[in-house]
């Protein structure tokens, strides 16, 4: 094979596989080709991604060394990226009853919810993270999307059992915004004692649906190794109940249609 299209195959497969460690040998049996061309591969590949602001190629010498992609996303990019989200959410009209506002346009557009995912990934791609949690429905696509960049699964939480998940853990808890009891509930096969998670919700107000998430992950053993918002609403924030989280964007003055302002969220100082 030539380098050209080795060098293809190579980035479609870090690309298809990231934070998947995989040995030297793998590629050399696969490709055909030498440890040493091997390694110039990789040098070649680790250096255009980083010029992408993509990611890097994390390699590990020794017996049991490989090569692994982890993910990131330039910063200077994604504060670029994150801008053009306010602008689009500064729109008055998006408001709806009730302290919300319309955003499934944005979560319907397949790129942008992959270059959200992308976002949310390189803030947590150091982490020790097994799956990615969300409740349904709005939240899933923005799971999934993170998920496809830290490569792991996502568990979807519900507000009814369904008959085709089994048996399921329930709880009850006081919605941060409305003040009502509501319900969780999560199949007993969705995780393994211990699991160390990331939560990612699509809004937040005070914080509700996150603290229930959370509550019911303790019946499980697991463990919250970060939460993603998407967007929070600024007008609560001295009732707001979670505190250690990354939000990409923050609305201001939400109950106020005619004075809506939109700005950076948490991300950039997670970042630094």
């Amino acid at each position: 094979m030539k380098r050209s299209d080795r060098l293809v195959a190579l980035t479609n497969y870090f690309i298809s596989n990231p934070r998947q460690h995989t040995s030297l040998p793998y590629f050399t049996t696969k490709f055909d080709a030498a440890k040493s061309s091997l390694s110039e591969d990789l040098d070649i590949i680790d250096q255009r991604f980083r010029e992408e602001g993509l990611g890097y190629l994390h390699r590990i010498s020794g017996a049991g060394g490989g090569v692994e992609y982890i993910p990131s996303h330039d910063e200077e990019a994604s504060l670029i990226f994150i801008d053009q989200l306010c602008d689009m959410l500064a729109d008055s009209s998006r408001i709806l009853p009730g302290g919300y506002i319309y955003m499934s346009d944005i979560l319907g557009n397949p790129k942008t919810v992959r270059q959200i995912g992308h976002v949310f990934a390189s803030v947590f791609s150091e982490m020790e993270i097994d799956a990615v949690v969300t409740v349904a429905t709005k939240g899933i696509p923005l799971a999934y999307a993170v998920a496809s960049f830290l490569n792991v699964p996502v568990v979807i939480v519900r507000r009814d059992p369904k008959v085709t998940e089994g048996s399921s853990v329930s709880i009850n808890y006081v919605s941060g915004s409305s003040r009502k009891i509501q319900t969780m509930v999560l199949p007993k096969r969705s995780l393994k004692e211990g699991t160390n998670v990331c939560i990612i919700d699509d809004f937040m107000q005070a914080g509700g649906t996150i603290t229930g998430i959370t509550s019911l992950l303790k019946e499980f053993q697991a463990n919250v190794q970060a939460i993603g918002v998407l967007a929070e609403a600024d007008d609560e924030e001295d009732e707001r109940i979670v505190h250690d989280y990354t939000s990409l964007i923050k609305i201001h003055n939400l109950m106020s249609q005619d004075n809506i302002q939109v700005s950076r969220g948490s991300f950039q100082s997670h970042k630094n």
